[in-house]
């Protein structure tokens, strides 16, 4: 029998993006409302969470990071609908840039025409109470720490075209 492990799940990231979770801006008309998002079954030695969500498809040649939000403490399980905006993130969050240049979550909003994008949702249980990063870490400098202290993580996958 397999242990249960990290799962992730979300009322919002579901099949297909709704209007709520894709961009207000680049030709995009959403509400830019950022995910609930609930997970359990942390691994033992968990001493933090980080979220990342990432379209893999952008037309970038590195994708798209969509939402970076790192030092999040271990005793939390849950972030609520639109958290980012309304600053409910839990004390100590620190949201950093995404490649919108802001700190806070920025929508879908995949080129017109092109096939359907994946926005990939991961939450990550981390071996460390604090990255060390600060708001004006770049997602790839983000990256590259969690991948370093990732104990197990988590995905769901929801899909945009337009």
């Amino acid at each position: 029998m397999f242990a249960k492990g990290l799962t992730l799940t979300s009322k919002d990231m579901v099949g297909q993006i709704s209007i709520n979770q894709v961009f207000n801006g680049f030709g995009c008309s959403g509400k830019n409302i950022s995910p609930q998002l609930k997970w359990n079954n942390a691994p033992k030695g968990t001493k933090s969470f980080a979220i990342t969500i990432y379209d893999p498809d952008a037309p970038t040649g590195s994708g798209w990071w969509h939402w970076v939000v790192f030092d999040i403490p271990k005793d939390t399980n849950k972030i609520v609908s639109n958290a980012s905006a309304l600053n409910l993130l839990p004390k100590g969050t620190i949201q950093s840039k995404t490649d919108f240049g802001k700190n806070e979550f920025g929508g879908a909003c995949p080129p017109k025409g092109s096939k359907a994008h994946a926005y990939i949702t991961t939450i990550y249980a981390l071996d460390i109470e604090k990255l060390g990063l600060d708001k004006n870490a770049n997602p790839a400098l983000v990256g590259f720490m969690l991948n370093s202290h990732t104990i197990e993580k988590s995905s769901i996958i929801a899909y945009c075209k337009r």
